[in-house]
């Protein structure tokens, strides 16, 4: 499994900005990075934060009925456009500027690259990665890696667009 380059890309963290009183996908995305930088930062001040963004996070995943792992590696910028429903393995790493749709399940040691997006219901059940910049058609079931600036679609995913090696 080849590792992107997940940390060499500029993230837009505009993306991430709440912009009005009911954004869930962003208020849950705030409780997650406060309670990573607020284990990072350590100490009681650190550990009393992170057990209230903690909570803070449970309540965003439970209105979004959405499991993203505390601890799971996301590069900056990811949008969840509609976030309900959506699982992440604790141990997927997600790329800078990625977009997720409703209903995505990330099972397993996925690696997303920058850039891409997961279209609604898609499952990808790894160990697997995926490039940079490529697409994933709603409702495709990927079980194999994807390559860079490629489109995926079906079940099981196949390459329909992009670039054909991998």
């Amino acid at each position: 499994m080849q590792e992107t380059g997940i940390s060499a890309q500029v993230p837009d963290w505009s993306r991430e900005a709440i912009r009005r009183f009911w954004d869930p996908g962003q208020k849950l995305m705030r409780a997650l990075r406060r309670y990573q930088a607020a284990r990072k930062r350590g100490g009681v001040l650190g550990k009393v934060a992170s057990k209230y963004w903690a909570l803070n996070h449970l309540f965003w995943s439970t209105i979004c009925q959405s499991e993203i792992h505390l601890n799971t590696e996301i590069g900056g910028g990811l949008r969840l456009t509609h976030p309900t429903g959506i699982i992440i393995h604790s141990d997927a790493k997600i790329g800078v500027n990625c977009m997720i749709f409703h209903q995505v399940t990330l099972a397993g040691p996925v690696v997303l690259g920058g850039h891409v997006d997961v279209g609604a219901g898609a499952k990808l059940i790894g160990p697997l990665s995926v490039g940079d910049h490529a697409v994933i058609g709603a409702n495709a079931v990927v079980t194999k890696d994807v390559p860079e600036g490629a489109t995926v679609a079906g079940i099981p995913a196949r390459i329909i667009s992009g670039n054909q090696t991998g």
